[in-house]
């Protein structure tokens, strides 16, 4: 397409978004979007939602901008979340653990190897475009939030500053680093850790003064926030699985014209397709390096003592699996099969 014929396209989308709309409506005017999150500005989900921006400013013919607030620069996961709601944001990012603060539900992911990184297509496809999805988009809904990317944050790993670790028992009595997800603490708990609750940008100093003795989180978000410069050891335990979840306050984006939420829909697909398949392996793979470099230990366990891993947290099924949904867990293991 020659340079006249694009920018006529453009010029011609750029009205379309905002044609035909009432005057008092957000889209009758230039849209702008602002996202916030706590990531790190260069790790992958973080990148991703630059990529979004990308995408829709290019889409829109910048009718629509969008604004990215990394690295808790505006609160923790709850907060950002709970501005979303009230509609201080358009838009607002948390993972799944803290979005239990909001609806129960969404701990499902949560329990200990309900997912595995060998049936990641899978997931992705329920999430995206299934019935796991549309359970999830009501879910939102009867919180005032309207979902618009699943970004994949990847399976947590135990962590530590002092203390080796290569099996359950080495776990036994540290103060571990948890979310305020429910699940989570009683996964600490199962393992034998004394869990502490803390918001993730008080992490990193609660390692370094020792206030807790380690964490469980993956390595790219554990590298771009730089607590490899204070922890000593870590486990390959993936022993449950997160997401980065982008939300939109529901009455603003029910008040977008069509067009633009079909706009934002197109861009969301293919920043988060991006994500997925180059983004989140590029910093998986950079972030194991930097651990290394780092002098950090990393024991990488055997199927044999996953499942030592598995055995030790069943228990926590057998608390929580009855609070959700029989048709939650069962569209979840579907998934993995």
């Amino acid at each position: 397409m020659n340079k006249l014929l694009k920018g006529c396209f453009l010029a011609a989308l750029a009205l379309s978004l905002g044609a035909g709309l009432p005057a008092d409506s957000l889209a009758a005017k230039k849209i702008l979007i602002r996202i916030s999150h706590t990531g790190a500005a260069d790790n992958e989900f973080s990148l991703g939602y630059e990529k979004f921006k990308e995408l829709v400013e290019q889409k829109s013919g910048r009718q629509i901008t969008v604004q990215v607030f990394p690295n808790a620069m505006l609160g923790s996961d709850r907060v950002l979340m709970e501005g979303a709601q009230k509609g201080s944001l358009e838009m607002a990012v948390s993972s799944t653990p803290n979005m239990a603060n909001f609806s129960p539900l969404y701990q499902v992911f949560d329990l200990p190897y309900i997912t595995s990184p060998e049936h990641q297509e899978k997931l992705y496809k329920a999430i995206d475009s299934g019935e796991l999805g549309r359970f999830f988009s009501g879910v939102a809904h009867g919180i005032g939030l309207e979902p618009i990317m699943y970004a994949e944050y990847g399976y947590r790993n135990f962590v530590t500053i002092k203390k080796p670790v290569s099996s359950v028992g080495d776990l036994a009595g540290l103060k571990i680093r948890t979310t305020d997800s429910p699940v989570e603490v009683e996964v600490a708990k199962a393992l034998g850790m004394n869990p502490t609750p803390v918001a993730w940008g008080e992490t990193y100093t609660a390692l370094q003064q020792g206030t807790v003795d380690g964490e469980g989180n993956t390595f790219p978000h554990l590298y771009g926030a730089k607590h490899h410069e204070v922890l000593k050891y870590a486990i390959t335990s993936v022993h449950n699985y997160g997401m980065q979840v982008m939300m939109a306050n529901k009455k603003w984006w029910d008040k977008l014209d069509p067009r633009a939420q079909q706009v934002i829909r197109e861009a969301a697909a293919e920043a988060l397709a991006y994500q997925r398949t180059t983004l989140y392996p590029e910093n998986e793979a950079r972030a194991r390096e930097g651990f290394l470099k780092a002098g950090i230990r990393i024991v990488d366990l055997t199927p044999e003592q996953i499942e030592e891993f598995r055995v030790a947290t069943r228990p926590v099924w057998d608390k929580f699996v009855s609070q959700f949904p029989p048709e939650l867990v069962e569209m979840v293991l579907e998934t993995q099969k």
